[in-house]
């Protein structure tokens, strides 16, 4: 008679335990972070349940009204979330009232974050309006570089990077060769007959378009296309040849793990957080690869997911010691550092993002350089 009481009473508690945490995270959640700086950031989560799973939208409200897509799950107690447009991540743990949500956020560095869940109007913040989306340059405009000035970039300069603010283009520590791959979306595996300078000398470039409005990708290569082709002389004829590439396949098992982007339209947003940890915002597959290919591997990439429509996600890996090559040597790892934790590109891509990248080869469109001269003084 005891053993079986004994047995009824172990099963209680395990159906209690069960049941108490067997909670519905759907709700409006908020808390205070405080990154340090003296600024306290108000963030807000909205979750909704859309089948088995959670969606989330974050909003930092004191830093505007834009909100970013993300994740939730909850097992047991524990909850984990994460903002893939950011780089951003959240776990906790579930309190007992089912209310309060005690954990860590982290974006590089970890900081407390404890969520109260808002069960009246009256105890939900408010959001703010997000500011306007910029306003997009004609989509049936063929723009061209109004205004434009290339120097040598300063030799103590360090860094790289395309930018579009405003109405305001500008470029830092590029070669002639990475205009070329941005402008034109390729590898430099597939210039061929380029001059050495092209490949190491750099010059910053400001331009302004003709045009108002954002420009799109795809105008923005446009008139880098024609800014390469009036101020570096450039001609060139296009060719096919069998060449190495990556491929960016789809599982072909399981469903992708990206995040549908909050952002319609524009530029998307892809800058690295250092070596290895890639946040991207409102990006597409062919960004995608693009960057891959332009900053990351040693030969072109190519998206064959059929994939459509921009996404948010974050890749996070352990760069081996031939990719990022343009990007110049890379300090000396001190000694005693702890190894990385972090997958190796090909899994990281399986892991994190549902996706394959895998080696092959395929006849791949080149560049023939006929003509190219160091560009004209401003």
């Amino acid at each position: 008679m005891k053993k079986r009481l004994l047995l009824w009473i172990i099963a209680l508690v395990a159906f209690s335990g069960s049941t108490l945490f067997a909670q519905d995270l759907t709700g409006t959640w908020q808390g205070t972070l405080s990154p340090g700086g003296g600024r306290d950031l108000r963030t807000v989560i909205k979750i909704s349940k859309q089948g088995d799973n959670y969606q989330a939208l974050f909003y930092s409200i004191d830093q505007g009204g834009q909100g970013m897509n993300g994740t939730a799950t909850i097992q047991g107690s524990g909850v984990k979330m994460a903002v893939p447009g950011i780089g951003g991540t959240y776990e906790g743990k579930l309190e007992a009232d089912g209310v309060t949500i005690t954990g860590t956020f982290s974006q590089g560095r970890p900081f407390p974050l404890n969520l109260k869940k808002a069960t009246t109007p009256e105890t939900t913040w408010a959001i703010p309006e997000p500011p306007p989306p910029p306003k997009p340059m004609r989509a049936d405009a063929n723009p061209s570089f109004e205004v434009a000035t290339i120097k040598p970039s300063r030799p103590d300069q360090p860094g790289k990077a395309f930018t579009m603010r405003g109405k305001q283009f500008a470029t830092i520590n590029t070669t002639l060769e990475d205009l070329i791959v941005f402008a034109y979306g390729i590898h430099t595996k597939q210039l061929i007959n380029a001059p050495d300078w092209a490949s190491s000398q750099k010059f910053d470039i400001n331009a302004t378009p003709d045009e108002e409005g954002t420009p799109n990708s795809n105008q923005l290569r446009t008139m880098m296309q024609k800014l390469i082709a009036d101020r570096f002389q450039l001609k060139f004829h296009r060719d096919k040849r069998e060449l190495s590439v990556y491929a960016i396949t789809t599982d072909g098992k399981n469903p992708n793990k990206l995040t549908k982007s909050s952002t319609d339209g524009g530029l998307p947003g892809l800058f690295f957080r250092g070596l290895g940890n890639l946040p991207a915002r409102n990006a597409t597959m062919a960004d995608l690869a693009g960057l891959m290919q332009s900053a990351v591997l040693d030969r072109p990439v190519v998206d064959q997911t059929g994939i459509t429509g921009r996404y948010d996600f974050t890749l996070i890996w352990t760069p081996d010691d031939f990719q990022f090559a343009s990007f110049g040597p890379r300090p000396p790892t001190p000694p005693g550092a702890a190894p990385s934790n972090n997958p190796d590109l090909f899994t990281a891509f399986r892991e994190q993002l549902g996706l394959r990248l895998e080696s092959t080869k395929a006849q791949t469109e080149v560049f023939v350089l006929d003509k190219v001269e160091k560009p004209s003084e401003n």
